[in-house]
């Protein structure tokens, strides 16, 4: 059965198409993951999807029995009821269902004619059965569920909806949508307004949920639990891939090498046919020539391959600095409430730190403290020796909105020329005339690379980072992560993005009720912990015990720690980056297994010894990675 058809949908915004023939199908309980660059068109197409707006051309045609709804980014609520009342207003058509029921059983119980009876017997049967299969008997639990799962307390429910934020406006109409249960659901960055724990139960209830339904998310981590299917935007049409994010994105590197091979080889045909022709044209061989021609003409050309390209970015190398970079002690901060209390820690020289909590724990405060933006109530901050710190505000207000991008960039001590800032900015993705427009008039995205690219003008060695992925794409994002781990100063950043913060922190501050925690690790590492009952007791340094370590650590760094663990026989690797690595060359195995046993191997006995060769070559590397992936899964932790 297919639930919704897509078929060569085209749609324009002035001359050039937005999509340019769309064509893909949506079956009972896929999980599809729609993705491509800012502007590739994924929020236009889940309108033209939804009947909000009309395609040019082409057919979006929905199963008769199915219903779809969609999950907009800006909610329209109407006032007058309570949140409670809203939510349960999702469920009305089970109301009414059991109204349906009552007023069958009453009828049942008065009719008096056999005929009659056994109808009404029938009717309440099925209702009853209905009931039961969308399990009617539970509503109240269910809205219960939905809610406290978003992150709304149980003060909300009776809470009119006009007195909500804008945030909760966005988490109601999701509970709503949930609830509902449509056989397709059209999701536009349902993470958006959660925190970290809302968008894990989320997840699992979207995992486990039987829906079909389409997501665009930024959210890679949050794709990567749910989807089971990938669909990518892109030049105005739209390639399908099985799986959940982390396979497109290999399985497009793999599409993409392929592309490329043939598309090089056909432009080398290309060429040499053309020279021929233009040597031949009015000699010996005219007549192969106008042949070679006529076939030339007919050939079906390869496209380019389908590459989405993302600026490469760059941060300046960093200037040494002292061993300990940053030293916070005893640090307190309150505004109505205590947002951290007694919290001291300190970061080495060349960590990457990452800050994780809930929205509103206090993670821009503390990194407004540190950068010298706020004053804190109590305690010390102390920047190392020969310390420059670089912040990023999430905010953006680093840039002067008034300014040309190519002023705006300008570094306050340094000569940089114009020459050099266009330069830099190309780096971030913003070339042409876009350097020369106002700030203010810049997208999102761009915006946000402007910031970066500032924030690299200015050489600093300790990059404070308020969460730098917002408003980027996936394959910036991707930019960014290696630009962070090629860095080679210090980096502490606040994320709410999970996937980045496992591709780039060695070391994570997690924000709990009434304390900081600090892991040594990154989020897989935490969750690791969590699983293992760890995460409450003292294996994880609370704020006040690790001042004390801190204190240590200055007198002997590390040597407390070292201590108690086993010497590492390879250097520290993320347990995620060393499985990464196994699973690429296992896969890569496979394939030259596989090409081995080609026809086309067999009668080749040069790409024979060249295919084992590799294949010596993948096997001699994969040999130390399973004892260094022993080793870091247990000492990483």
């Amino acid at each position: 059965m297919i639930l919704l058809n897509v078929v060569q949908v085209v749609k324009h915004y002035g001359p050039d198409p937005v999509l340019a023939g769309v064509s893909f199908e949506v079956r009972p309980g896929e999980k599809i993951g729609l993705v491509g660059p800012n502007g590739a068109g994924k929020t236009t197409l889940l309108s033209i999807l939804a009947g909000l707006q009309t395609a040019d051309a082409g057919t979006v045609e929905l199963h008769s029995s199915a219903r779809l709804e969609y999950l907009e980014q800006q909610p329209t609520i109407v006032p007058g009821r309570t949140l409670w009342q809203e939510a349960a207003a999702a469920l009305a058509s089970l109301t009414r269902l059991s109204h349906d029921a009552e007023e069958t059983a009453h009828e049942l119980a008065a009719a008096t004619d056999p005929d009659e009876r056994q109808r009404l017997s029938r009717r309440f049967d099925h209702l009853q059965h209905e009931l039961t299969h969308r399990d009617a008997y539970n509503i109240d639990h269910r809205i219960e569920r939905v809610l406290e799962g978003l992150g709304f307390n149980r003060d909300n429910f009776q809470q009119p909806i006009e007195q909500l934020s804008g945030g909760q406006h966005n988490r109601l109409l999701l509970a709503k949508l949930l609830l509902s249960e449509p056989d397709l659901m059209l999701l536009d960055e349902p993470s958006n307004h959660l925190d970290v724990d809302a968008t894990e139960w989320l997840e699992k209830f979207l995992a486990d949920s039987d829906q079909a339904m389409i997501i665009v998310s930024h959210d890679r981590y949050f794709l990567d639990r749910v989807t089971n299917r990938t669909a990518e935007v892109f030049r105005g049409t739209v390639d399908c891939y099985t799986g959940n994010f982390s396979a497109y994105w290999r399985q497009k590197e793999q599409r993409l090498e392929v592309q490329a091979r043939t598309y090089e080889k056909q432009q080398e045909l290309i060429a040499k046919t053309e020279d021929f022709i233009r040597r031949n044209h009015y000699g010996q061989n005219h007549a192969q020539a106008e042949d070679r021609k006529k076939k030339l003409a007919k050939i079906e050309r390869i496209e380019p391959p389908r590459r989405i390209e993302a600026p490469p970015m760059g941060f300046t190398p960093a200037d040494r600095t002292g061993d300990i970079v940053l030293r916070v002690e005893h640090l307190s901060k309150a505004y109505d409430r205590p947002l951290f209390r007694d919290l001291s820690f300190d970061i080495q020289r060349g960590e990457r730190w990452g800050i994780l909590g809930p929205n509103g724990s206090g993670k821009t405060t503390l990194l407004r403290c540190l950068v010298g933006d706020e004053k804190a109530d109590e305690g010390r901050i102390i920047l190392g020796a020969h310390v420059r710190a670089g912040y990023h505000d999430q905010l953006l207000r680093s840039l002067d909105a008034d300014q040309p991008v190519v002023d705006a960039i300008r570094p306050v001590r340094k000569l940089f020329n114009e020459p050099q800032r266009r330069s830099l900015l190309a780096r971030f993705g913003l070339v042409g005339d876009a350097v020369f427009q106002k700030v203010e008039s810049l997208s999102g995205g761009e915006r946000s690379r402007a910031a970066l690219a500032q924030l690299a003008a200015n050489d600093a060695n300790f990059l404070v980072l308020d969460e730098p992925t917002n408003h980027l794409d996936l394959w910036a994002r991707d930019a960014l992560e290696q630009s962070l781990r090629q860095f080679d100063g210090t980096v502490l950043l606040v994320s709410h993005d999970r996937y980045f913060l496992n591709r780039v922190v060695d070391h994570l501050l997690v924000v709990e009720p009434g304390r900081f925690r600090v892991v040594e690790g990154n989020y897989d590492t935490y969750l690791h912990l969590v699983a293992q009952g760890l995460a409450g007791g003292g294996e994880i340094a609370a704020s006040k015990g690790e001042s004390e370590r801190a204190k240590e650590a200055a007198k002997r760094p590390g040597a407390k720690e070292k201590a108690a663990r086993p010497k590492r026989k390879f250097p520290y690797r993320k347990v995620a980056d060393l499985e990464a690595e196994i699973f690429e060359r296992e896969s890569r195995l496979e394939a030259l297994h596989a090409q081995l046993a080609s026809p086309e191997a067999l009668r080749d006995g040069q790409l024979v010894r060249q295919i084992q060769a590799e294949i010596a070559e993948q096997r001699a590397a994969l040999e130390p990675l399973y004892p260094h992936w022993e080793e870091a899964t247990e000492l990483n932790s």
